[in-house]
């Protein structure tokens, strides 16, 4: 249990009261105890008694008290029962918020898009006190924008689900291996659905175990050698399992994991060499069957090096195969350089995140809270950067092999200036640049914004440079190919940020950092020490771009990060 989960839950439980059209001061009472945990600077494990906070009363103790010792909130179980689940994809549509859904769904009965839609359509939502026809003109286009977005789902949303059935999977004791296949095992951006390919001899037991422990809303299909369900969730997710023996698991896992031109391709050079692939093995003139320990002996047998997922769609992975070896890998990883603590929005004190750092086998990293700006997320004022710095190097005091250096992630203000004075940011070892507000603005407003930033000594990296939320948000369209040109001219690093939400830059974008030569940096934006995992998506991410080893700041040596850090102090 940590901050950030009972804050989350705070938050859920109030958004669940909201639509339920609750009492205003009891959806209130939990947000304002969401606020004050956001605001105080310690970890969970550093207060004594969290309940005991100012701004937490009986009614929020008593879900941090169950949260405790359950590790669920039996209050939101219940609020989720009792909420129409066909109201939460209403929160997509912009202008909606919780108290006008509550009020569509009390006077008109709206417990879905389709009764939404029909409710405008019939003009009845005008009708109602805070509602006009432009209202339902507006929420008629948003509603169809929603029925046509893509049918695939963004990797941020499918990343949970594959980590629950990881586990479930990890728990059989029938299960003899399993892996996640399909395009999410290549880092796309989105997903139709999920593929596994698991590795057993009891087939009965495993499927009666994955249809039982999952929350199942369809079972599509329930056979011997594949299962296929789809999942009951806020959104539903469809999810197949392909049940093979052991002798089959290298080449159904290549099988399930290529695109089709990349199977395409395969199955040529397997042809000019007499042989036949399948997703049971590699067949012979002679028609016995080859099958192979793992995808590297596969890929071996056709003279070819292992292929990493990521790079498996068709278009170069064969062409440019002599540039394998050069791309980087998760074990070349060095540091994080971009993560936040308790200080501002973090769940994690300084301590914490810095022991969860040492136990990834990293050499240093950067601690880089908000600054003051963002005070949505408790951003620190200079006195407080100060305050923090000195338990950083306490940190560092008590861990002589591993080096936490104090930074920021300094708003870039809509007014083009920057959030801290420069006397202020040659104190800091790292600084990070970034764009959180006025994303409208035009986009050379955008870039002189950018440009400021770029042009001053003690900045060091530009963080999600587009600010993007992948199939939510397009970011402020700055001009990449111009920011592209500036980072190498002021060298600056250009972050791929390795959060799923974002994976920004794209891999375009680091197609073109690569073709400048611009430095990149993989980082996490880690809010919680559990995000310290998504620094392997980064990294697959990063090989859909071919980005090399040698241009990853985070390979870099602790002694090569610091003269590159101090070239202007």
């Amino acid at each position: 249990m940590n901050k950030k989960t009972i804050i989350r839950t705070f938050e859920k439980i109030a958004l669940y009261m909201e639509l339920q059209g609750e009492n205003p001061f009891k959806v209130s009472a939990f947000r304002k105890a969401a606020a004050a945990l956001e605001g105080d600077e310690r970890s969970l494990s550093e207060m004594e008694d969290v309940t005991k906070l100012k701004g937490i009363g009986k009614g929020t103790a008593a879900v941090i008290e169950d949260l405790m010792t359950s590790g669920e909130s039996s209050l939101l179980k219940e609020l989720e029962e009792i909420v129409p689940k066909g109201l939460l994809p209403l929160l997509k549509l912009p202008g909606l918020g919780g108290k006008k859904i509550a009020k569509l769904h009390q006077e008109l009965g709206i417990d879905s898009a389709e009764s939404l839609k029909a409710a405008c359509e019939e003009g009845k939502v005008r009708e109602l006190a805070g509602f006009a026809a432009k209202t339902e003109e507006k929420i008629l286009k948003e509603l169809a924008n929603l029925a046509n977005r893509s049918e695939r789902l963004p990797i941020w949303q499918l990343e949970p689900v594959v980590l629950q059935i990881e586990a479930l999977l990890g728990s059989m004791e029938e299960v003899e291996r399993f892996s996640v296949a399909g395009s999410f095992r290549r880092a796309a951006e989105t997903s139709k659905d999920i593929d596994f390919i698991v590795v057993t001899e009891v087939v009965e037991t495993v499927r009666e175990k994955l249809l039982n422990e999952l929350s199942v809303q369809e079972v599509v299909a329930a056979g011997d050698t594949k299962i296929s369900v789809i999942l009951d969730l806020d959104e539903p997710v469809s999810v197949d399992f392909r049940l093979v023996r052991d002798a089959e698991y290298a080449t159904a896992l290549h099988h399930f994991t290529g695109s089709k031109d990349h199977n395409v391709r395969m199955r040529q050079i397997a042809k000019a060499r007499g042989e036949k692939i399948s997703e049971y093995g590699v067949e012979q003139a002679d028609g016995t069957v080859l099958t192979f320990k793992d995808e590297a002996e596969f890929f071996a047998h056709f003279d070819l090096p292992f292929i990493p997922p990521s790079l498996r769609t068709g278009t170069t992975e064969f062409d440019k195969t002599d540039g394998i070896n050069s791309l980087v890998k998760l074990e070349d990883i060095k540091a994080d350089l971009h993560m936040h603590t308790t200080w501002s929005d973090g769940a994690y004190s300084v301590a914490e995140m810095g022991e969860a750092l040492v136990a990834r086998g990293y050499q240093y990293s950067v601690i880089t809270d908000h600054s003051q700006f963002l005070k949505v997320a408790n951003g620190l004022t200079p006195e407080r950067l100060t305050k923090q710095r000195a338990e950083i190097e306490a940190f560092n005091e008590a861990h002589p092999k591993f080096r936490l250096y104090a930074g920021t992630e300094m708003d870039i203000l809509p007014d083009g200036s920057l959030d801290f004075e420069d006397d202020v940011l040659k104190e800091l070892d790292f600084v990070i640049a970034s764009i959180h507000s006025s994303f409208t603005q035009s986009q050379d407003k955008i870039m002189a914004r950018l440009l400021t930033a770029m042009q001053n000594p003690y900045v060091h990296m530009i963080a999600h440079p587009t600010g993007r939320i992948i199939e939510d948000r397009n970011g402020y369209n700055p001009d990449m190919g111009q920011l592209i040109t500036w980072a190498k001219e002021y060298g600056k690093i250009l972050e791929l940020n390795a959060n799923p939400y974002r994976l920004d830059l794209c891999v375009e974008h680091l197609e073109m950092a690569l073709a400048a030569g611009v430095p990149v940096a993989i980082n996490t934006d880690a809010h919680d020490i559990a995000h310290l995992r998504f620094m392997d998506i980064g990294v697959r991410y990063a090989n859909r771009a071919w980005l090399k080893r040698d241009m990853i700041v985070n390979t870099w040596t602790r002694e090569q990060f610091e003269a590159f850090i101090r070239r202007n102090k």
